[in-house]
């Protein structure tokens, strides 16, 4: 019950920020982009994407191999 009221919730809050971002987009009647405007943003998405997706596979890479194990047993939270 409760993993579904969640994704609800976060299905609505899409839903809103969706809404939003359309309204405002829209809004911008008189707001042209140039080429180079729509080269720049093409550029930060794709630069963004690669960034993020190199972070994830260093995570991945360093949990595979161990390097974010403990040492020392004692040292154990648990």
């Amino acid at each position: 019950m409760g993993a579904k009221l969640l994704i609800g919730i976060l299905v609505g809050l899409l839903a809103v920020a969706a809404a939003a971002s359309w309204r405002t987009w829209s809004g911008l009647d008189g707001a042209a982009m140039t080429g180079h405007g729509y080269i720049a943003l093409a550029a930060g998405v794709t630069l963004s994407l690669i960034v993020g997706g190199g972070l994830m596979a260093l995570v991945f890479f360093s949990a595979r191999k161990g390097y974010d194990d403990i040492d020392d047993p004692s040292q154990d939270d648990r």
